[in-house]
């Protein structure tokens, strides 16, 4: 008896040129079209090639399945090789990943991020860094690693402690999520668009007409309230502060005096990394003054750290593997957290630095 014949896989991700844009699709919609070193490889191929293509004026990026733009990079991939003491095998991938958020930030044509779904982690970085976002009724953004003992990466060093007020501290230390409203208010979405015409905003931006005449033609104000930024206020008060002690503090003062929103903020901070934590806050505060390329640099220096460390294989155990959200860990206080083990995760690497990718020009 014959074998049955397997139909061939499809690919991670979509590559076309259609008119004038270079449109890629983020295909693993099962997963959420979670980034795998694949799917980075291969956009990174992609976008060096449009970079010098005169028939190329623009880039398009959007995700499969209509439920997920990007859910993050492939987590368990990561947390098996890390355990199995494949540590320079995940680092490889975050090497790549970070490489392609500067090319994505340099790139020298406008690369226009269609986002009606969740964007998350490392869908972040492969979008919000980009000169364009478009945000559809279903956005819902979130940097949410310090729920599994890792940090806000792909970029969240430079972009969030450029959001106004203390709202990217806010972010990075809750792990909260954003809507449409917010992402314009805050300016981590350059439009906002009606969710039923993204496919004609796609097939509009693949014309000749100029992107920002374009996008202005199908934008539209948010129809999703800003709801976090109408916390700013709160926000700012609470989050301002230099260390994770006196935030917290200034929550648990809030509280008592009546303010139930940040009590449960107070509340879910409790149940993140301690570590991570403390190095989210430090990396917002030190981004203040980087430039992109040294913010990269700077993530991939904690994140080398963070592999051969415990909290970030344990937060995946609970959360992704197990999924008992009972994560034990490594400090469990955030007082145990000192400030020279968080100093340790910023020390320069010597040979293994991230090293920028040259930026092809047009």
């Amino acid at each position: 008896m014959s074998e049955p014949i397997q139909a061939p896989a499809e690919p991670e991700v979509l590559l076309e040129r259609r008119g004038s844009a270079g449109l890629i699709i983020l295909n693993r919609p099962r997963a959420l079209n979670a980034l795998t070193l694949t799917m980075v490889r291969a956009m990174r191929q992609a976008l060096d090639a449009w970079a010098v293509d005169p028939g190329v004026t623009r880039v398009v990026v959007t995700g499969a399945g209509g439920r997920a733009f990007c859910a993050g990079g492939d987590i368990r991939v990561l947390h098996d090789l890390g355990k199995a003491g494949r540590h320079a095998e995940a680092l490889q991938f975050w090497r790549e990943e970070y490489e392609l958020n500067i090319l994505i930030k340099r790139y020298p044509k406008p690369y226009v991020s269609l986002i009606d779904g969740i964007v998350m982690g490392g869908g972040v970085g492969v979008s919000i860094n980009g000169s364009h976002v478009v945000a559809g009724e279903k956005f819902v953004f979130a940097m949410p690693e310090v729920g599994i003992g890792f940090f806000p990466d792909v970029g969240g060093t430079y972009f969030l402690p450029r959001i106004p007020g203390e709202i990217g501290a806010y972010f990075a230390l809750t792990g909260e999520r954003m809507k449409q409203g917010d992402a314009l208010s805050t300016g981590l979405a350059t439009h906002a668009t009606a969710s039923s015409r993204f496919e004609e905003l796609r097939e509009a931006l693949c014309g000749r007409e100029t992107v920002d005449l374009v996008l202005e033609g199908f934008a539209h104000a948010s129809t999703v309230p800003a709801t976090v930024t109408a916390r700013r206020a709160a926000i700012d008060a609470c989050f301002r502060f230099d260390t994770v002690e006196e935030v917290m503090a200034a929550l648990g003062t809030a509280a008592e005096a009546g303010d139930a929103w940040c009590g449960e903020t107070l509340t879910t901070m409790r149940t993140k990394s301690p570590t991570s934590m403390k190095l989210a806050l430090a990396q917002v505060r030190a981004g203040r003054s980087m430039d992109f390329e040294e913010a990269m640099k700077t993530e991939f220096r904690i994140v080398s750290r963070i592999c051969h460390g415990h909290d970030f294989y344990e937060g995946v155990r609970a959360v992704i593997i197990d999924k008992d959200n009972a994560p034990r860990w490594q400090p469990a206080a955030v007082e145990a957290v000192t400030p020279a083990m968080v100093a340790a995760h910023f020390a320069p690497l010597g040979e293994s630095e991230l090293v920028a990718p040259p930026v092809p020009r047009s």
